[in-house]
């Protein structure tokens, strides 16, 4: 009560936000694998999901085939969501983020629900993940990569050695 009080003109003047601003959903369609755990978990029920199953070849000579699912369609009803992030927590495959975008409005409520392509140009602005802190430990698996790292490379020295003797 003892501060002036600030007016900010939005529409002239962007507001600045913090760096993890909860705005919209993005979507990474790649790492999507449609195991509808979003859907399934969501508790407003706005995500849609459909997608069909498609035969891959075996990849070697014998295999058998498999069977994968493809994404047809991924839409979300932001007149329904309620910026839980549920969704966002439990995607296995980190195909769902938090982007800072606010501005979204439309003039008609059924516009509201956005298809996969709008989510996937809001994914474009998610902000970079947070540093981790250096005096932590290095992941389990950032350790295992670079020990198969190594032995890629010292095995590729070795043969490049036995054809220089030769």
């Amino acid at each position: 009560m003892t501060k002036r009080s600030h007016t900010a003109q939005y529409p002239d003047k962007q507001p600045e936000l913090p760096p993890r601003t909860r705005g919209v959903i993005g979507l990474f369609e790649e790492n999507c694998t449609v195991c509808m755990l979003c859907a399934r978990e969501c508790p407003d029920w706005c995500i849609y999901i459909d997608s069909h199953k498609e035969t891959v070849p075996a990849a070697a000579p014998g295999g058998r085939e498999r069977s994968r699912n493809v994404l047809d369609r991924f839409a979300i009803d932001f007149a329904l969501c309620m910026y839980c992030g549920i969704c966002i927590e439990v995607c296995p495959f980190d195909a769902l983020f938090w982007s800072p975008e606010f501005e979204y409005a439309e003039t008609d409520i059924h516009e509201l629900t956005h298809e996969r392509d709008k989510l996937r140009e809001w994914m474009w602005t998610v902000p970079e993940p947070p540093a981790l802190d250096p005096r932590a430990e290095e992941p389990k698996e950032f350790g295992a990569a670079r020990k198969a790292v190594e032995k890629a490379a010292a095995a590729a020295a070795a043969a490049e050695a036995r054809e220089g003797q030769e």
